[in-house]
């Protein structure tokens, strides 16, 4: 009993060290988003459970282009029975690969957007932070296919997301 206690706790440990180790080295993004192709709508097929979002369903996202070359960024849920929107716009902060954004729905704040897994068809995409607390898996279609799924939740497991805390959106 002792043995299988300490097996135990010198794995967690193994583990938790592998975990921080992979946080600390710099999050990869897609090499290119081409955003007129990025650009339109998205569901969340699961995220990291942000306050924000706390008690929504139905979660999808709508980006489109506007003429300053910003994007234009409405995200809207069903909460209490009620619609709730969030609008907000996004800057590209990386135009080498267009894959680093920054979202802005309430001044002064900003968020780093980083699409960090993209379907070569658009289909699907996951999308992070840098300090890995943020994670969103998003496809064009409210469901996603199970093996996707997988492929883009080890993805994330080797780019140092906790996705033991991943959550499935309800969509359906």
């Amino acid at each position: 009993m002792k043995k299988e206690i300490i097996a135990t706790s010198v794995a967690l440990g193994l583990t938790a060290l592998a975990l921080q180790a992979t946080r600390c080295k710099p999050l990869q993004t897609v090499p290119y988003v081409d955003l007129k192709k990025y650009v339109g709508s998205w569901f969340e097929i699961a995220a990291l459970p942000q306050c924000f979002e706390s008690g929504c369903t139905f979660t999808s996202a709508a980006y489109g282009l506007a003429k300053d070359g910003s994007i234009v960024v409405k995200n809207r849920c069903i909460k209490d029975n009620k619609i709730k929107i969030a609008e907000g716009r996004a800057v590209v902060a990386d135009k080498t690969s267009n894959a680093k954004l920054e979202v802005q729905f309430q001044w002064p704040f900003k968020g780093k957007y980083w699409i960090i897994a993209l379907a070569d068809d658009y289909s699907y995409a996951m999308v992070g932070h840098p300090n890995r607390n943020y994670l969103w898996i998003i496809s064009r279609r409210s469901t996603l296919d199970e093996q996707i799924y997988n492929q883009l939740v080890v993805q994330a497991a080797e780019q140092g997301f906790d996705v033991r805390k991943l959550v499935k959106t309800v969509q359906v």
